[in-house]
């Protein structure tokens, strides 16, 4: 956790928030910045998307060590915004074709990823990118830091606290079984 102090770290938003308060002093850069400022030791370290996006930003070139895992943003998943008033004008089987068409595109985005990371992820080894796990004291700090961020975001209003609060349960609701599946097969394989 020490080593965390005083780094100057590019990472936006909620993640940028909890290394600020253990200690980091974050920088919000725009993204075609975070390649210069890394190479120059404006910062020290970023946060970026994963080793897919990682390696064709070549970021491998200016950053030794690769931390994991993505405590912030495990993973990725697209969005998309439809004027209610339109949706609701809409018939519903268009309503079904935008609905599924959007939740394919989304797997199809996920399922790329997964691939494409793993094919990334090698390449990095093959550049000698050293791969680090946090320590499990920093992993648990950044849960702890991030409970509070969260908790006070919550507090700021009705809405995020009824997504907090929403989010929390269903955590609460899977963990158990992804304990006994997903964790189980993953330290299997």
């Amino acid at each position: 956790l020490d080593d965390l102090k005083g780094l100057k770290i590019r990472m936006p938003g909620l993640g940028g928030e909890v290394l600020s308060r253990l200690g980091a002093t974050t920088v919000n850069l725009p993204g075609g910045e975070v390649f210069t400022a890394l190479e120059t030791g404006a910062i020290d370290a970023t946060d970026w998307v994963s080793p897919y996006n990682d390696l064709a930003f070549g970021l491998n070139k200016s950053a030794k060590y690769y931390y994991f895992p993505g405590w912030q943003e495990p993973q990725a998943v697209l969005e998309l915004l439809v004027n209610q008033k339109a949706l609701d004008s809409l018939p519903a089987d268009l309503k079904a074709i935008l609905e599924e068409a959007t939740l394919a595109a989304n797997q199809d985005m996920m399922d790329d990823y997964v691939y494409h990371n793993a094919v990334a992820l090698a390449e990095l080894k093959k550049q000698n990118v050293v791969l680090k796990r946090f320590p499990d004291e920093v992993l648990a700090a950044m849960k702890a830091k991030s409970g509070e961020v969260l908790d006070e975001l919550a507090s700021q209003n009705e809405l995020n606290g009824r997504i907090w609060a929403s989010m929390k349960n269903f955590q609460e609701q899977v963990t158990p079984m992804h304990e006994v599946a997903e964790k189980e097969l993953y330290d299997w394989r």
